[in-house]
């Protein structure tokens, strides 16, 4: 009979810990700030941006002239970011969040790790 309680508490705190841990709130990145190698014109950096937001499952649509919003969905969650650019460098902003735990500076962990690879695949895309 002990042995049943103690196993029972032993795998509840290990879902409970597997459930925080999936959920872990850390400051947000309001902005990321990137830079382009090489020179090309603004509508070559928007179709730089538009490849390797594709490539990371982001869906991509043009607001006006050098601007983009980018909507990742991701099982329950969505994140939307503004990126303006020009020809030398772009920048990653928050627009808004659902069921990412946004609180007006911490977030889900899984919104920084989004925006790092946005950030990265925008720099590596050729």
């Amino acid at each position: 009979m002990y042995r049943r309680r103690l196993l029972r508490n032993v795998l509840g705190l290990g879902v409970v810990g597997a459930a925080v841990a999936a959920c872990r709130i850390v400051p947000m990145q309001q902005e990321v700030v990137g830079e382009f190698t090489g020179r090309a014109s603004s509508a070559t950096r928007g179709d730089q941006i538009r490849r390797a937001a594709a490539k990371q499952g982001w869906l991509i649509e043009s607001r006006d002239p050098n601007l983009m919003r980018a909507t990742m969905n991701h099982r329950t969650q969505q994140a939307v970011v503004d990126i303006p650019y020009d020809s030398e460098r772009f920048r990653v902003r928050y627009v808004s969040s659902s069921n990412l735990n946004y609180d007006g500076t911490s977030i889900d962990s899984n919104y920084n790790t989004f925006v790092q690879r946005l950030h990265r695949a925008i720099v590596l895309e050729p």
